[in-house]
């Protein structure tokens, strides 16, 4: 495993990580402990050193099963959280940093600590970055020792390069995969000038990248695939990066024939994004061991040709650009 730093944390972190939307279980099924403790301890022994969870992922029992297991470990491993998905309707009238603040209060006592390594804004109304009193807020929480850092977690790039003005945030997780290349157009760059860490979710946007999926794949009533397509439940850009789930799998079907057969399109697709500098770590969701083993393969990958770097957006163009560019 290698690492990279995540900014201005002066983490060192695994360039391949775990994100934990799904830890315990999958979309829809029930959350288990020893799933999770599984799936946790392959990644650990793998050299994974950075987890990232949320106080909402099965309410609040991701944060407390991940913190429980990592506390085992006799290496120093990173855990980032986040905060304000709770708020329902999740609108800007509801947001106050006083809510936000004791969402941050519950999460300690979730994890059982007095310190939370990165805390991160969850997808939060765009109006949030324009209100300087939550970033305040989240300075006085690190001058109380309850946090090291702030973040965010943003659906649009818009976002991203406003909450980068703040001097206090950290990191941005953002959404980066070859289904979605607007990120590295001109956020990358600022990003990496300013020195802030880039985390990127949604990696296989939400399977179609794995090249296992098929027109005929059948998704149960709970998974986001089958309900939130159209954005009923949440932002529709988390559910396969925005893109037409047809329109997606013929995108699938070009990239398979630029990259080796004897290879999972999965890899190659982590890989491609290790190709950015600015990418500070992928966190690939995992609900059980094998994903977590499987993944991290990408990391030994050789680097990906120019050419095929170009023929990879060629694809974006042909396909992806058109519909989904301009929204996120």
């Amino acid at each position: 495993m290698r690492y990279r730093l995540l900014g201005k944390t002066g983490f060192k972190v695994s360039e391949i990580s775990l994100g934990t939307w799904q830890l315990g279980g999958k979309w829809g099924e029930p959350f288990s402990y020893d799933i999770a403790e599984k799936t946790v301890n392959a990644a650990l022994e793998r050299g994974i050193n950075f987890i990232d969870t949320a106080d909402v992922y099965s309410d609040g029992q991701s944060e407390a099963a991940v913190a429980r297991i990592v506390k085992k470990s006799h290496e120093r491993v990173y855990v980032a959280t986040k905060c304000g998905r709770r708020i329902s309707p999740h609108i800007i009238q509801n947001y106050s940093p006083d809510i936000l603040s004791k969402h941050l209060e519950d999460s300690l006592k979730n994890m059982g600590v007095d310190t939370i390594d990165l805390i991160q804004l969850h997808c939060p109304p765009t109006e949030v970055y324009y209100r300087p009193e939550y970033f305040v807020m989240f300075d006085k929480l690190k001058q109380q020792g309850k946090i090291l850092n702030l973040g965010v977690s943003v659906e649009k790039v818009e976002e991203a390069i406003k909450a980068i003005e703040y001097p206090n945030v950290s990191t941005v997780q953002i959404i980066f995969n070859m289904f979605r290349l607007r990120p590295s157009e001109f956020f990358f760059r600022e990003a990496w000038e300013k020195k802030v860490g880039i985390l990127a979710r949604v990696p296989l946007a939400s399977g179609l990248l794995s090249g296992k999926l098929k027109k005929d794949t059948v998704f149960s009533p709970k998974d986001h695939r089958n309900f939130n397509r159209g954005g009923a439940a949440f932002d529709r850009g988390e559910t396969f990066s925005g893109v037409d789930y047809v329109t997606g799998l013929k995108a699938v079907e070009e990239l398979k024939r630029i990259f080796s057969s004897d290879v999972p399109l999965s890899n190659w697709a982590i890989r491609w994004i290790l190709m950015f500098k600015e990418i500070s770590c992928v966190i690939p969701g995992a609900s059980r061991p094998e994903q977590i083993i499987e993944n991290i393969k990408a990391a030994d990958l050789k680097a990906i040709t120019s050419t095929k770097m170009e023929s990879v957006r060629n694809v974006y163009e042909k396909f992806i650009k058109p519909s989904v560019h301009q929204l996120w």
